[in-house]
Order: C-alpha cells, then sequence, then structure tokens
C-alpha cells in the first residue's frame, strides 16, 4: 500500500459518478488503500440530505482498509467557520466529497478556514477525493449548468469558481451516460487554457503531481481547444450555434495515463523522448 508523504500533496481521485459500491468496488478500495488504515472525513456538504449517503458509503466502506468515518456536513456557510466543525479534519489522512450539488460545496467552502483545513490536509499528503458534484469542484472552472445530448449554443453554459485543487482543468462527469460532449466542448471553447475533462460513471481519474491515470469501468475524455484555429463564441448570439475548429480529443481507459504539462496522454510524450532528435 502506498506510504502517507507529509512533504507533498497526496493523491486527487475525481470519480465520474455512479462508482461500485456493492461488487468489487475498485474505486473505493484505490481511495480506501491510499488512506491505509487512516481517518476518513466523509464530506456531504453538496446535498441537504445527508443521511442517505452516510448510511450508504458507511456501508460500502465497512470491510476496506479505513480506520474511521467521520462525516462533515454544512447547514450554512458560517459552519465553515465554526471550530468544532474544523475539528472533524484533526488527524484526517483523507477527505472524500459526495454527489449533490456543486455549488452548495463552492458557494458554502470557498474562500473560508474549512477550504484551507480541506487543502492543508491534501497538501500535507492526504487523499483527496470526489465523485459526481464532488468531483466537479475539483477543478478551478467548474461546470454549473448547460444542456446534454444537444449541440451547444453560445449561451447555454453556466460555470462558477470551484475549489481549484486541480488547475487549469474543468471537469465534467456522468459524461457518456448523459451526453455532455457539447456542453463540456463548450466550456474549453470559451477558455482554452483549460482542459475539459469528462468522466464516464464508474470511472476516475487519480492525479499524482502532473500526470493521472484512468481506473474503472469507462472512459475519460480529454478536450484540448489549444490547438483550434477558430472559434465563433465571441461574435456569435447567445442562440446560436457554436462553431470551432481544430480541437484535439484524446479517450482514455483503464491504466492509461495522461500528461497534464504536456496535455497528450503519457505514451505519446514518451515516445516523443524516445524518438531523438
Amino acid at each position: 500500500m502506498p506510504e502517507h508523504d507529509a512533504s507533498r500533496p497526496g493523491p486527487l481521485i475525481i470519480i465520474g459518478g455512479g462508482e461500485d459500491r456493492e461488487g468489487e468496488r475498485l474505486i473505493l478500495r484505490e481511495f480506501a488503500e491510499a488512506i491505509d488504515g487512516g481517518r476518513a472525513v466523509l464530506a456531504t456538504i453538496a446535498t441537504e440530505h445527508p443521511d442517505d449517503y452516510v448510511e450508504t458509503y458507511r456501508a460500502a466502506f465497512a470491510d476496506l482498509p479505513i480506520g474511521e468515518l467521520a462525516v462533515l456536513h454544512l447547514d450554512e456557510r458560517a459552519e465553515a467557520r465554526d471550530p468544532e466543525t474544523l475539528a472533524v479534519l484533526d488527524g484526517a489522512a483523507g477527505v472524500f466529497f459526495t454527489g449533490g450539488d456543486q455549488l452548495r460545496i463552492s458557494s458554502q467552502v470557498g474562500g473560508t478556514p474549512l477550504e484551507e483545513r480541506i487543502r492543508e490536509v491534501w497538501l500535507g499528503g492526504g487523499v483527496l477525493a470526489g465523485t459526481s458534484a464532488g468531483a466537479s469542484v475539483m477543478s478551478d472552472v467548474m461546470l454549473v449548468a448547460g444542456s446534454s445530448r444537444t449541440s451547444y449554443r453560445i449561451g447555454d453554459l453556466r460555470i462558477a469558481a470551484g475549489l481549484g485543487v486541480l488547475r487549469d482543468a474543468v471537469i465534467d462527469q456522468h459524461f457518456a451516460e448523459r451526453g455532455r460532449f457539447a456542453r463540456l466542448l463548450g466550456a474549453v471553447a470559451h477558455s482554452p487554457r483549460v482542459l475539459g475533462i469528462g468522466i464516464d460513471e464508474d470511472t476516475a481519474i487519480v492525479v499524482r503531481g502532473d500526470e493521472f491515470t484512468v481506473i474503472g469501468s469507462g472512459a475519460v475524455y480529454v478536450f484540448d481547444a489549444e490547438p483550434a484555429t477558430s472559434s465563433n463564441v465571441a461574435e456569435a448570439r447567445p442562440d446560436e450555434l457554436m462553431s470551432i475548429h481544430g480541437v484535439r480529443l484524446d479517450v482514455l481507459v483503464a491504466g492509461e495515463r495522461f500528461d497534464l504539462t504536456e496535455r497528450r496522454p503519457s505514451d505519446d510524450v514518451a515516445d516523443d523522448d524516445a524518438s531523438g532528435d
């Protein structure tokens, strides 16, 4: 099992939702083994009805290597400054954000001492994980709303600031299952600096340093609009369809890795390095 290293950030486990909680539990096992018997905090901040989530995850983690599963929940933003709330994170080896509404996380936690404490856990070598809404909030640009299963119209997108632990990226979840290709493409067309990362259900990216590895039963889609040659997002009216040319798309499956610095699958980078001049 991985050793805890307090000298550098721990892994990010960003899950597309719908992870297996009853069978092999590959993704939940990845989180538990990264904690390696330590104390985990289940953050149910994204939902107004935490009890069902708590019951579900207590059962899912019951025989996995987690020493204790504490619960972190907020009913209002003021609680994010309460010493009793902050104390829930004392001694935590990892934090796991459940699904719900990502705006509840960003609006209640962003810019508070609680956000600082969560970040401290991660920067001190702890594991930071999130599923569904808990995945979306990990990036600095956060998708809030946008139509699925239709072509993207210029004005049909709502974004907000996420927690920003994964920089220069925007995450979308339940990706293929809910037909979210067009809205993620719209997000990167508006902000070509960021990579668009779409994650299927029962699938996750495990980010360590500047690279992620795919685990789970689905695929991960990476949209890169940096090399795009043209786009109409600046000139078109809000109800017009988007046009964009030259976007790069990489589709990765379990075991494959992506270099976030080079913005390419790691095997592509390795092949270039091996080819010489």
